[in-house]
């Protein structure tokens, strides 16, 4: 009784993963860098399952799929000569993580406003605003009316905004 015969997709598969560590060498070779040759065999991959019923089983699967490396690495070079670097839209130009001075400077700032506010306000303002408690618990908590906090959140609120918020 013959064996019926694995679709083209499941014999690929089987193979394509004995050939991951050769294809990212190859690719480092290439690319020289491993950011880079580990994007270029994802893209390896990625245009051999597309193009997978152009492979004729039987054949250098090794080999199909270097040359799908190899053709993909050029496109890749003969586009970024064609890009120009430091365009006004160049992503590079784009701070990518804002620095954390800044917030460590605001919040001892925000800190140093809270600790000048009388005490009533700075309970009411960090219970409501910051804890996330209800106007209800809130008053429940400090033993006042709720309207009595609703005003002392509101107060410590025009605070905080006069003296975090630069003046024009």
């Amino acid at each position: 009784v013959p064996l019926p015969l694995k679709p083209k997709r499941e014999i690929m598969s089987d193979d394509i993963l004995s050939y991951l560590p050769a294809m990212r060498a190859f690719a480092r070779s290439l690319a020289r860098n491993a950011t880079d040759a580990d994007d270029l065999v994802q893209e390896t991959l990625l245009r051999a399952l597309e193009n997978i019923h152009r492979y004729t089983p039987g054949t250098n699967l090794r080999a199909w799929l270097f040359t799908i490396m190899r053709n993909r690495f050029f496109t890749n070079c003969r586009k970024a000569a064609r890009e120009r670097t430091g365009a006004p839209d160049c992503a590079s130009l784009a701070p990518q993580v804002k620095p954390d001075q800044e917030w460590h400077l605001q919040a001892c700032e925000l800190q140093a406003a809270l600790r000048a506010m009388p005490v009533h306000y700075r309970e009411a303002i960090v219970l409501v605003g910051a804890l996330g408690e209800s106007y209800l618990d809130a008053s429940r908590i400090l033993d006042c009316d709720i309207g009595t906090i609703k005003s002392r959140v509101n107060r410590a609120r025009s605070m905080l905004r006069r003296v975090l918020e630069p003046a024009f």
